[in-house]
């Protein structure tokens, strides 16, 4: 698409915004009121094989002008926690339940809002009559603060009104489930200047000495920070990159050569399958079962331990976690005893000893429920402990078996087809 062309279709989608929609209303400058400032933002939507299929052409607002308690009251939306969305993935490939998605056009612009914000004509925009005047909102722009609650709540009267929730992306066929995110991995890794070269078949070497050397080369932080954080959302699909992921972003506040280094492996190991995800098979158990440990001391700088836990509802993955403990353990039962799991004897006995007297009181949260008959706890040997590669950098033969045996796939379109005519 050439130059001229690529200007009309951007002129097209300018002109059909401001129309289309009861945004605002044009009115004299009001005295001694903030106006924001608006600016065009251009975009191309490309498909999953990377093909422009339409031209977008948003306009925001300048909202970091907006002053808390003059133009805005509440600017926070609530989101669902990425494990109440599993659950209920899981349990509708449970019961076989189809599940329906929806999705709504430049969003922000529906939602009406309660403060009187003013904004300057945009660019294209300005009317050769009224020039000074300015345009007061009716509903948000996208950049506003209160945009978000403003078409939360919008959206909540809509929904609750006729019973529909928000789902998630998803693949379906009669056998099962499978979530992923191909796309946006192809985005970051094309982003990122990833996207060739070789693959590797870990995330993480299998001794990471890494520490917080302040003698290393520094790298660009922003740059590092841009590829954790988008290697950080794409952990809400990819429990397998979850420990390299957390572990690096440790690094965040002075990234050198030899983090940036190890960071770029979790691309490459990206590279190598794409199409990776879970997979909900249908018909299966729903039993909630949960794997929790800990390495000791596994932290360089701080000698802090490392948790991790998963939880599943029958074989299918609904929760995952690898995070640094807050306080430093002095002994491996601490540690693990924190981690939730390891130290049974102690949640299942009440003597006390020198090993134990010091753990905080608010780690026998788990004693209080074997207890109470709640759950219950059992001893897991190291090979079928499926919580390593939440807390450890395996060899690549057993980091493969446990992905697979958490329930993660790397499944094509066409192999989803497949399966769909075999199940049918």
């Amino acid at each position: 698409m050439n130059l001229p062309i690529l200007y009309v279709h951007w002129h097209r989608k300018k002109q059909s915004l401001p129309h289309t929609t009861l945004v605002w209303e044009l009115v004299d400058k009001p005295f001694g009121k903030s106006i924001i400032r608006l600016k065009w933002l251009w975009k191309n939507k490309k498909d999953e094989d990377q093909t422009v299929i339409r031209n977008k052409a948003r306009l925001v607002a300048k909202g970091y002008a907006q002053k808390e308690g003059i133009d805005f009251e509440e600017s926070f939306a609530p989101v669902a926690r990425l494990e109440a969305v599993w659950i209920f993935i899981a349990y509708a490939a449970h019961k076989s339940f189809p599940n329906f998605q929806m999705d709504v056009k430049i969003a922000f612009l529906n939602g009406p809002i309660k403060e009187k914000v003013y904004v300057a004509q945009p660019d294209g925009f300005v009317d050769p009559d009224y020039p000074e005047k300015v345009y007061r909102l009716r509903k948000a722009l996208y950049g506003l603060k209160q945009a978000p609650m403003a078409w939360y709540d919008e959206l909540l009267t809509f929904l609750t009104s006729k019973g529909f929730t928000k789902g998630l992306q998803i693949h379906q066929s009669p056998s099962g489930i499978f979530i992923n995110q191909a796309k946006y991995t192809l985005e970051i890794l094309h982003k990122h200047g990833m996207d060739k070269g070789q693959s590797i078949g870990t995330p993480i070497a299998t001794k990471p000495k890494l520490d917080a050397d302040l003698s290393e080369n520094p790298v660009d932080q922003t740059d590092y920070h841009s590829k954790t954080r988008s290697l950080m959302y794409l952990t809400s699909s990819r429990p397998d990159i979850v420990q390299a992921v957390c572990f690096y972003a440790r690094y965040q506040s002075r990234p050198t050569e030899k983090h940036l280094k190890e960071v770029k492996r979790i691309f490459r190991y990206l590279r190598g399958i794409v199409n990776m995800g879970l997979w909900y098979p249908k018909g299966s158990s729903f039993e909630l079962i949960a794997f929790s440990c800990a390495d000791h001391a596994g932290c360089i700088d701080s000698r802090k331990s490392t948790s991790g836990g998963i939880q599943f509802l029958g074989d299918k993955l609904v929760s995952w976690m690898s995070k640094k403990q807050n306080c430093t353990a002095m002994s491996s039962a601490e540690a693990e005893y924190v981690a939730l799991y390891s130290a049974i004897a102690i949640s299942c006995n009440l003597i006390q000893h020198s090993r134990t007297k010091h753990i905080h009181t608010r780690y026998h949260f788990i004693r209080e429920q074997v207890k109470n008959g709640i759950i219950e706890l059992y001893f897991v040997k190291t090979e079928y402990q499926l919580m390593d590669m939440f807390t450890k950098a395996l060899p690549e033969d057993r980091f493969k078996y446990l992905v697979r045996r958490i329930g993660m796939r790397c499944l094509t379109l066409a192999e989803l087809d497949v399966l769909a005519k075999e199940a049918a």
